[in-house]
């Protein structure tokens, strides 16, 4: 039997996670390469530059990191990395920043340490980075041997982020849970894919839990119980779940739907991706057949104000307007892996009994 390596998200969270960036990080060097977005480091610089203000450590440079998370524009702080001679580099911000940070860490063989800024995915605990063209549509994911060595969630920091942001984690996080599964079903799982799977069980419970009230706080800037309980479902939960199941396991309809709906015209610039996921997990449950379990998710997303039909929308639910996403949908490269065939009338009559409930 072949030997694998398991490496964890280690992480701190709370509204003071900053003061232990010093202690966790000087046994790496004491230069660091900030890589961040413009209004994450808006948000979380000074306060970082506070907390180590006392410490060896010390920030050689700050950067924005792109336009996109690109090869180019990991190669180029890869590039810079070296020539400033740091020991580490620190992602600031969103998914693409931080993405953008871990794989110009692995191309510069350094250490690389995360700040989320908002709660939205799960790439600060994720040994991989989700790469664009230079256009802007999807290249290629980019698979790392291990994780961050440690993430630092500042929980008053993603308080004062925007709630949507929070909200659209919630549907993305919910889709781990429903997806790994329904991927793993009838499979006879390794002990670190049976891990995985069951901890996605904690990427449903919580948020059904603390969703609306951490949604209502993070409206008013209040770092509470109920918000860190999301935003550890949201980032610790979906990336370990991540870590531990093999790739086949991490998504299936949900995303895939997702990826069918984007090809609409406007339709990305209108909503975030983890709203749409979410619906898609409605989707992938009227596929399933069993139509009672549509309900619960379909009006708990209702509450947080996640479009639950494609009506809310804005898309017609007509099968001449929706051919190349149903012809996406069961062609995504995250359908290989499921449980049984599906076809795209199966996929359009789900989604008109999704809008009939």
């Amino acid at each position: 039997m072949n030997s694998y390596t398991v490496c964890f998200a280690n992480y701190t969270i709370g509204a003071d996670a900053y003061e232990n960036v010093a202690d966790l990080c000087q046994i790496y060097g004491t230069r660091i390469l900030l890589i961040g977005g413009s209004k994450a480091l808006g948000a979380g610089k000074e306060k970082l530059e506070d907390a180590i203000r006392e410490s060896v450590l010390t920030i050689a440079e700050t950067v924005e990191y792109g336009s996109d998370c690109t090869y180019a524009w990991i190669e180029k702080w890869a590039d810079y990395a070296r020539e400033l001679d740091v020991d580490m580099i620190f992602g600031m911000g969103g998914g693409k920043a931080l993405d953008t940070a871990k794989g110009a860490a692995e191309k510069a063989g350094l250490p690389v340490f995360t700040f989320p800024t908002t709660a939205a995915t799960c790439a600060a605990t994720t040994a991989l980075s989700v790469v664009y063209r230079e256009d802007g549509n999807f290249d290629s994911f980019y698979f790392y041997e291990r994780p961050a060595i440690h993430c630092f969630i500042d929980t008053q920091i993603i308080a004062e982020s925007p709630a949507a942001y929070l909200r659209a984690g919630m549907g993305d996080t919910i889709g781990k849970h429903f997806e790994c599964h329904f991927a793993a079903r009838g499979d006879k799982l390794s002990h670190s894919s049976a891990l995985g799977r069951e901890i996605s069980n904690l990427c449903y419970g919580p948020i059904l839990e603390h969703g609306e009230q951490a949604l209502a706080d993070c409206r008013k800037n209040l770092a509470t119980h109920a918000l860190e309980q999301v935003i550890l479902a949201n980032i610790v939960s979906t990336g370990l779940v991540s870590l531990l199941v093999i790739d086949d396991y991490n998504c299936a309809v949900a995303h895939s739907v997702y990826y069918g709906l984007v090809l609409l015209e406007g339709f990305e610039e209108r909503y975030l991706h983890g709203d749409v996921v979410a619906y898609g997990v409605l989707v992938q449950l009227a596929i399933d057949g069993d139509e009672a379990k549509v309900i619960e998710p379909k009006r708990f997303m209702e509450r947080l104000g996640i479009p639950s039909t494609l009506k809310d929308m804005g898309v017609e639910v007509k099968r001449e307007h929706l051919e190349a996403v149903l012809k996406e949908t069961v062609a995504g490269p995250d359908m290989e892996h499921i449980p049984y065939e599906i076809t795209e009338d199966m996929v359009f009559e789900a989604m008109q009994k999704v809008e009939r409930i």
